[in-house]
């Protein structure tokens, strides 16, 4: 079994900074794609961005391009979210989720599609 244990999450003023980090236990990330989620309060659940199991090929949603960065680190088990020029609407609980990737080719994750999620970590964006 994947466990994936979310951090980072925090206040944050309009135009600041935060860095997500989804840590995995039980199995290795190596053969994973890994997939960032939203949910803002009263929104249906947003997919943010995505990682194919190498990171070489990346995906994000159109309102967090050019601000957002997914990375991840094979050998810690983990994956980031960098979020710059955080705005207002980019306030909600962000999930971490991975889906079996072996032939690092998904790059487009689908949340009916994951295995395995975190709990959740919580982004406000405020003055």
């Amino acid at each position: 079994q994947l466990q994936l244990v979310e951090s980072g999450g925090g206040s944050v003023q309009p135009g600041g900074s935060l860095r997500l980090s989804c840590t995995a236990s039980g199995l290795s990330l190596n053969y994973y794609a890994i997939g960032w989620f939203r949910q803002a309060p009263g929104k249906v659940r947003e997919g943010v961005s995505c990682t194919s199991s190498s990171g070489d090929s990346t995906n994000y949603v159109d309102s967090v391009k050019g601000r957002f960065t997914i990375s991840r680190d094979n050998a810690k088990n983990t994956v980031h979210l960098q979020m710059n020029n955080l705005k207002p609407e980019d306030t909600a609980v962000y999930y971490c989720a991975a889906v079996a990737d072996y032939s690092d080719s998904r790059y487009r994750c689908s949340g009916n599609e994951m295995d395995y999620w975190g709990k959740g970590t919580l982004v406000t964006v405020s003055s």
